[in-house]
Order: structure tokens, then sequence, then C-alpha cells
């Protein structure tokens, strides 16, 4: 049985492929009918553009991670705390201070993939369910955290500040920052060894052990690309906030929402199928929803309803594509 074999699930191609294409032009039209409706075309000029795509930017660097996990059959529920964690550490570290700013990225960066290694060690090695396992890691890294600190921690230099409020010309860099990633985790995914071994055993996970495959060499590896996105997300909040709280990840719902948009965005939640630009677009859209309930001056807790009434959609619809996957 070869890597090929195991890795495409009969009966879902079309469906997979389509997904992704249906959530792009669902956003779109979306965001334009809203700022038609009300008139606010300014939301259609660049600015309006560019402020939808910075919408984008922490949910789907975190989204990117999550897909690597989904797409290995399992999943992390520890990211949402991990990025409070990576913005209070990384503020706390430098005190506003340049000279230390590298030394921050690079132990939260650390820290990171630790987390990662020792989810993918629970699941792979202990058998731990995925769900128990990185709940866990969460909560005591929440526990940590919040028996630390229990309000904003440090602040970040100016020059660190730039991460989220610089620019290319009229590019933010944080904007072209998620594309560059998105682009690496694309070729990750489809040009290497790793990406065919990942997708090998979220397909099917014996299958691809019969063929030879390390898997859980794998899954602990999809674990800390996870949790080095949900490291660089923190890093980008304390950037665009100036400071980091213990609550930034867990009030962001990223745990969640993560979750949601890789599974919008037409990747398996069973793993083996889906793709990084998929979940670009599942983002796209909760950043088009966000936008249009503030273009229609409507509150925050409908946007929630909505969100929910769209995440029970999208896991009604995986279930459907699902139908003939080969486990």
């Amino acid at each position: 049985m070869s890597v090929a074999d195991v890795s495409k699930p009969a009966g879902t191609a079309w469906r997979g492929l389509n997904a992704p294409l249906m959530v792009l032009v669902g956003s779109v039209a979306l965001y334009v009918g809203v700022a038609l409706w009300t008139g606010q075309t300014k939301m259609l000029e660049t600015d309006g553009i560019l402020g939808l795509l910075q919408r984008m930017v922490a949910l789907g660097i975190v989204a990117l991670g999550q897909t690597f996990t989904i797409l290995a059959g399992s999943i992390d529920l520890s990211v949402a705390n991990l990025i409070s964690v990576a913005a209070v550490l990384a503020s706390f570290i430098m005190q506003g201070r340049t000279e230390m700013m590298l030394p921050a990225v690079g132990v939260v960066l650390v820290v990171s993939a630790i987390v990662g290694v020792v989810n993918g060690a629970l699941i792979s090695w202990l058998q731990v369910n995925p769900l128990i396992a990185t709940l866990g890691v969460g909560l005591i890294l929440q526990g940590m955290l919040s028996a630390s600190f229990t309000d904003f921690a440090g602040s970040v230099p100016r020059e660190f500040q730039a991460v989220a409020y610089g620019s290319f010309g009229v590019v933010p860099y944080s904007v072209a920052a998620l594309f560059v990633l998105a682009a690496v985790a694309s070729i990750v995914l489809r040009a290497t060894r790793f990406g065919a071994h990942l997708y090998a055993v979220g397909g099917n996970a014996e299958g691809a052990r019969l063929a030879g495959i390390r898997t859980d060499l794998v899954t602990i590896g999809a674990h800390v690309v996870c949790s080095l996105a949900a490291g660089v997300t923190g890093l980008y909040l304390a950037s665009r906030l100036r400071s980091g709280a213990p609550w930034i990840g867990r009030d962001g719902v990223y745990d969640l929402e993560s979750i949601a948009v890789v599974v919008i965005g037409g990747t398996l939640l069973a793993g083996g199928r889906g793709g990084v630009w998929g979940t670009l677009a599942g983002v796209l859209l909760f950043a088009s929803l966000d936008a249009a309930f503030n273009m229609m001056g409507v509150s925050a807790y409908p946007k929630l309803v909505l969100r929910g009434a769209i995440v029970i959609a999208a896991v009604a619809v995986y279930t459907v594509r699902t139908r003939g996957h080969v486990a």
C-alpha cells in the first residue's frame, strides 16, 4: 500500500475540492453585499480590504497550525491558553527593552515547541485521547499563568509593535506574514515527505504504520507545528496589544474557532484530506462576519450565535462529506 493510497479517502475528492471555493465565494459575497446594503462603500476600497485581511491574522496563524494536527487525525485544545502564555511571557521578558526582543521570541518558541512535544507524546506514546490530553495541558498552562499573573505583564518596545502596525507600503507586515506562512505550510504539506506522511497517518493510521511510517513521530511533529503557530500568534497579539495578559487567548476562543475554520475550509475532522488554503477561506468567512456585523452596528452577542450556527452547519456538512471515507 502506497502513501497515495492511504492519503486519499474514497468518494470525498470532489466535495473536499469544492469546499474552500464555496466558502471563499460566500465570504466575499457576504462582505460586498453588506457593504453595499449599508452604503459603506468605503469598506470596498483599499483601506477597507486591508482591514478585513488584518482581522484574519491572529486566528489565521493559529488555524494554520491546527490544520496540521487535524490532518494527522488529532486535535489541539491547548492553543488558546498557549497563546496567552506566549503573549505574557514575551512582554514580561521584554519589559519594553529592544535588546530583549530576540531572547523573548526565542524563549516563546522553545516553550511552544516543548508544549507541542508534550501534547504529541501524550497522544502517540501514552495513547491518551487528543481532546483529553490537549485540554489537560491547556488547563495546566492556564493554571500556572493565572497563579503568576493577574493583569497585563510588562510591555513590548516600539520596535516590536511594528510586527502588528508596520507595513510594506500599504500592505501590513502581519498580513504579508500570514500569507507567507500559509505558502510555506502548503509547500510542506504538498512537497515534503513529512507532508505526505501527515496525510497518510490522518487518512489511515494503521495502513501508514504498515507502510513503514513512524506514525508517533508524525503526530508529535504535527503538534509541534500547531504549538509553534500558537506561540507566533501570542507574539503577534503582544505586539498588537503592546503587552500580554492571561486571558487574551481564552477570550479570543482561539481553540474552538481554529478548529471550526479548519473544518469549514474543507479539512476532514477525521484527518487525511484538506489543506491550508481552505483553512484561510474559513478564516476569511469569520473575518467577513465580524466586519459585516460592525457595518450593521450589531452587538457581539448575535455574532456569537451566528458563528455557533455556522459551526453546527459545518459539522453537518462534514458528516455528509465523510460518508464513504475509508478509515
